[in-house]
């Protein structure tokens, strides 16, 4: 039973640097496949394209003609073309929720009883009145 106890932690940690051993390896290999012209998503969540890469450095287009400058453990994943050309220029339509259409969407948004909004100190005025008529307090001014 001892013994059990005493090799139970030592397997957990051996299990844990395999893992981390594991990930590490993976993201060596994602580095060194870095290529101009590929899609990536860096750590920060900035998604952009390869311009060149450099022995520690890589350089990524992040807009038309702006280029900076990362390391290359900044990047958290490179993208297939077909994903990082969705992820930029959006989806297609045929990914989009099937049968309802952008004027169904805007019909559907609207209450037919809903007022229009107005900004004018006359109706705020007025609406204080209403709500101390009600009980309730006046908005603050």
């Amino acid at each position: 039973m001892n013994l059990i106890i005493l090799l139970l932690p030592i397997l957990a940690i051996v299990l844990m640097f395999r893992a981390q051993k594991k990930r590490q390896a993976q993201m060596t290999q994602m580095q060194t496949a870095l290529e101009p012209g590929a899609g990536v998503r860096t750590i920060g969540g900035l998604y952009a394209q390869v311009k060149a890469v450099n022995e520690e450095t890589v350089e990524l287009e992040i807009a038309p003609g702006v280029v900076t400058h990362f390391t290359k453990s900044a990047i958290a994943a490179v993208l297939d073309p077909a994903e990082y050309d969705a992820i930029i220029n959006g989806r297609p339509d045929e990914d989009e929720g099937v049968g309802a259409s952008d004027e169904d969407a805007e019909v559907e948004a609207a209450p037919a009883d809903a007022k229009p909004l107005s900004f004018s100190k006359d109706d705020a005025d007025k609406g204080d009145a209403k709500a101390e008529a009600e009980g309730g307090a006046p908005a603050s001014k």
